[in-house]
């Protein structure tokens, strides 16, 4: 696939994406109606979707209805909004930019900014629970457990700890690998393996998509940390040299630039070679790989 065909691919997913957490997040005529300002305003009007396309791409290998698909793709990026609403907190990161705009905590308050995060959070699990998400309330068990462990201690949440203690202990490559999967490579994983809950895909299905995921997760970390040495406010949406200032141990800092750019690459080429199976049908996938390596925001 082309660069341009799957920039257009990628567009078309994000704005139906936005349009199903649109409907789902109405601004209500409540008093408490800020709190729901904040949770529009934290997760609609930005980002690349790439999580919702991921579980787009993986869920059409399987034929599964797009409504399905698209309301599992809304309930991950109400989570991972959730989590950058939390990251960029004055406790975490302290961030002032996301998106190319003022951090929510930053428009708001740091207590609505919580209450948001917190809010989109439990919305995301309320959303795959709906018998509107699939029919089979197994499916839809499978979706909550696996949204739960990927976002967790022993996932999203656990891997915020370690990035908090990074700034304060020297990590090796060993634990910043660790650090990174559990951080961001977990959130990823879900994305790709709900295609295939959704669609009950075979063992072995399943498990070449949570091969692609671990090696596209970390392709995508390292390059975010590049992003964070080499990037611009304006190319990014976000604060830039933070892990430096904080001090953190990161791949960059560990390989340097070259070798972590290299690294990056044969980690795509390793995700798009786990696709084999799937007979050349997953060519979004693929290209999500190739996207992941060169994006430069």
């Amino acid at each position: 696939m082309d660069e341009t065909s799957f920039k257009a691919a990628l567009a078309e997913a994000a704005e139906a994406v936005e349009t199903v957490m649109g409907r789902l997040l109405p601004l209500p005529d409540l008093v408490e109606a800020r709190l729901f300002e904040a949770m529009r305003y934290g997760a609609l009007g930005g980002g690349k979707r790439l999580r919702p396309f991921l579980v787009l791409s993986s869920a059409g290998l399987f034929g599964v209805n797009p409504d399905c698909a698209l309301r599992v793709g809304a309930a991950v990026e109400m989570l991972h909004s959730y989590s950058l609403i939390h990251d960029d907190l004055p406790a975490m990161d302290d961030g002032e930019l996301r998106r190319g705009r003022p951090t929510v905590h930053r428009e708001f308050d740091e207590a609505t900014a919580i209450l948001a995060g917190d809010a989109l959070l439990t919305y995301a699990f309320e959303v795959l629970a709906d018998p509107a998400t699939h029919e089979d309330p197994n499916v839809r068990c499978q979706l909550v457990a696996a949204l739960g462990k990927a976002a967790g201690a022993h996932g999203m949440v656990g891997g915020q700890m370690l990035d908090l203690i990074a700034e304060h202990e020297t990590f090796d490559m060993t634990a910043i690998t660790r650090l990174q999967r559990m951080k961001t490579g977990d959130l990823i994983a879900f994305s790709c393996e709900a295609g295939a809950i959704l669609g009950r895909a075979s063992p072995p299905q399943r498990l070449a998509l949570r091969a692609y995921a671990h090696d596209l997760g970390l392709a995508f970390q390292i390059v975010d940390d590049l992003l964070d040495v080499e990037g611009t406010e304006a190319e990014t949406g976000k604060t830039v040299g933070r892990d430096a200032d904080a001090g953190k141990a990161t791949f960059v800092s560990i390989l340097g630039r070259e070798r972590a750019r290299a690294q990056a690459g044969l980690l795509a080429a390793q995700a798009a070679q786990h696709l084999e199976i799937f007979d050349g049908r997953a060519g979004l996938l693929k290209a999500v790989a190739d996207f992941v390596v060169h994006r430069r925001s």
